[in-house]
């Protein structure tokens, strides 16, 4: 499966000539509409490596897709209810996906298309998943208010852990830590040891269910997102990982639940910049320092944005609720401004 068409896609700007007159010009751009990676709402999209990413969503169905060419690479059907989570195993072929029907698979792209490993043992949705950076070991997070630790070469559990009212949104392995970061709907974010799985640290609860957190490549910071609506929560928190894990930075401006955040590459700017995007249809950049909004791109008819992954040095993948999979470029020769390019 592969592009459909090209369209123009048009959009105004304005420049400034030496005498000081602000012109307006039109800017037309090359847009691709490619074959659709799903036939219903796409829940989650993850880069696998640079080219590939692998979606899931409510069409119960995982895809490994070539964002560059727009070809369907496999699609794997083993889950009976929606696609929640997707960890990827970065520079390889192999995956997990998690699922409404309380189920964790592994998938191999060089295998067969029959799951290489399940995960079976918790009793509600799986809504977290974390691969240690060594991919040993896999974290799992519940609506059941459990964390279990498995060994990926057996399928075996090795640790479980309950904390009472935990429902878990998200999971994320600290780089080159044994430590596994944490939302949940009771409005907290745990810092998790995974040797003996014990709350290592809970950071102040905030005023919203933190929907989604990641760590920094250099493990030092993590950031988390909020639920909300009408501008009240709806932002993103940056926080120090470090002795004091202080709350450093926050990111307001958007208007509805905050459902992904991602730190963006250092190559991309000339500061530390973060990305967010919401159900109000916006992805923003941000300062990641001064916490001041650098560019809002708003995906018109797109429905909640559900998920945002970084696909290279200059492109992200944002899926969507109703438009499936965009693909958004940063455009260098105009500071840090995003430009929808593809769809699929």
């Amino acid at each position: 499966m592969g592009k459909l068409q090209s369209k123009l896609k048009y959009s105004t700007y304005k420049y400034s000539r030496p005498d000081g007159f602000r012109d307006e010009r039109i800017q037309t751009k090359a847009f691709q509409e490619y074959s659709p990676a799903h036939v219903d709402t796409v829940s989650v999209v993850a880069a696998l490596n640079s080219d590939l990413c692998v979606s899931g969503g409510k069409d119960k169905t995982v895809v490994a897709y070539n964002w560059r060419t727009g070809n369907v690479v496999k699609r794997l059907k083993g889950h009976e209810r929606e696609i929640t989570k997707i960890a990827c195993i970065h520079k390889s072929g192999q995956f997990f996906s998690a699922s409404r029907d309380k189920m964790v698979m592994m998938w191999d792209l060089q295998g067969s298309s029959q799951p290489r490993q399940q995960f079976s043992g918790h009793t509600m949705v799986v809504t977290g998943l974390a691969v240690s950076p060594d991919t040993s070991q896999l974290c799992t997070g519940s609506r059941d208010n459990t964390l279990l630790l498995w060994d990926v070469g057996t399928g075996q559990r090795a640790e479980r852990a309950s904390v009472s009212r935990n429902l878990v949104t998200h999971l994320c392995w600290v780089p080159r830590e044994p430590y596994i970061l944490q939302t949940s709907e009771d409005k907290t974010i745990r810092l998790w040891d995974s040797r003996g799985l014990q709350v290592a640290h809970v950071f102040p609860a905030k005023q919203h269910i933190q929907t989604y957190c990641e760590v920094s490549e250099d493990g030092h910071k993590c950031i988390s997102c909020s639920s909300g609506f009408g501008g009240e929560g709806c932002e993103a928190t940056l926080w120090d990982l470090r002795q004091t894990r202080n709350r450093i930075c926050e990111y307001k401006g958007h208007f509805q639940t905050v459902a992904c955040c991602v730190f963006l590459p250092r190559a991309l700017a000339l500061m530390p910049v973060i990305a967010t995007s919401s159900h109000d249809c916006k992805v923003k950049i941000w300062n990641q320092e001064s916490g001041a909004c650098l560019f809002t791109l708003s995906l018109d008819g797109s429905g909640p944005l559900t998920s945002l992954a970084v696909a290279d040095t200059v492109s992200l993948l944002c899926a969507s609720f109703s438009r499936g999979i965009r693909l958004l470029r940063v455009d260098h020769s105009r500071g840090l401004e995003l430009q929808e390019v593809a769809g699929f």
